[in-house]
């Protein structure tokens, strides 16, 4: 264990789609760390700069990094690019992921195989790539997957099978890479409601919860956080949903 995994320090650390969102929000809260962070962007370039901003006043250091990450060359030469900037990998963080709504009958072969490449393909190539500066580390990957690996919801099938299907990338890769490597993923419930969701909608959505709140960004960077910082933990997934997947078994009792 290097000075940068040491709990409580900083840690060098690529963040996938972090100009928004939870990927934004794990990187400032790495930033109040004092960690070195690379921010991945795909198109928001004006946000990436925000949170690099944003990342400096909180005590940290970033630097932006563009991708399309639906090319498998570009995500590979993203990791390399990390690397050099930040002077190596304590931590990968695969956030970046497409959210279409498709309803079954609308799946098309193009619609499948697009979520699919950016989703799971390229968190495996991004991980890959990254095993040898994380091997020198021993660092750890920590995948951000959604309550849905677990329970299911309609009309977004593509991204619901992508999502389990990275929630086994994470088993998987824990056993074939330790113990060098940790890897484990931090599961969101609705922390950030997709954009034009109605009132009614949310109402209910909240009240599916035990907790009968919304989560928000920090509450998955707070996860992302302590997986990172917990030498123990590996192959494990924490669940961050206001305890809905619990609700919706108790609804069946």
């Amino acid at each position: 264990m290097t000075d940068e995994t040491v709990p409580g320090r900083g840690f060098r650390a690529l963040v996938t789609g972090a100009a928004k969102r939870v990927g934004r929000s794990v990187a400032l809260e790495l930033g109040r760390r004092g960690s070195r962070v690379g921010v991945h962007y795909r198109q928001s370039a004006d946000d990436a700069f925000l949170t690099q901003r944003d990342i400096a006043r909180a005590g940290g250091e970033a630097h932006c990094l563009q991708a399309d990450l639906s090319d498998r060359a570009a995500a590979r030469n993203l990791v390399d690019e990390a690397v050099a900037v930040l002077g190596g990998l304590d931590l990968l963080v695969v956030n970046a992921a497409g959210y279409e709504r498709t309803p079954l009958a609308e799946v098309s072969e193009e619609a499948w195989d697009r979520t699919l490449e950016l989703n799971l393909t390229s968190p495996f190539i991004l991980s890959r790539q990254a095993l040898p500066a994380l091997r020198e580390s021993r660092g750890s990957i920590v995948f951000i997957t959604c309550s849905s690996a677990t329970t299911p919801f309609k009309n977004h099938l593509p991204y619901v099978v992508s999502k389990g299907a990275v929630r086994h990338l994470m088993r998987t890769l824990a056993l074939e890479v330790a113990p060098q490597v940790r890897v484990n993923a931090v599961a969101p419930g609705t922390v950030l409601p997709p954009e034009g969701m109605d009132a009614p909608t949310l109402a209910r959505v909240r009240e599916a919860t035990l907790l009968k709140c919304l989560g928000n960004p920090e509450d998955i960077a707070r996860a992302v956080l302590f997986l990172a910082d917990s030498p123990f933990i590996t192959g494990h997934e924490v669940v961050v949903d206001g305890g809905r997947a619990v609700a919706k078994v108790e609804q069946f009792c």
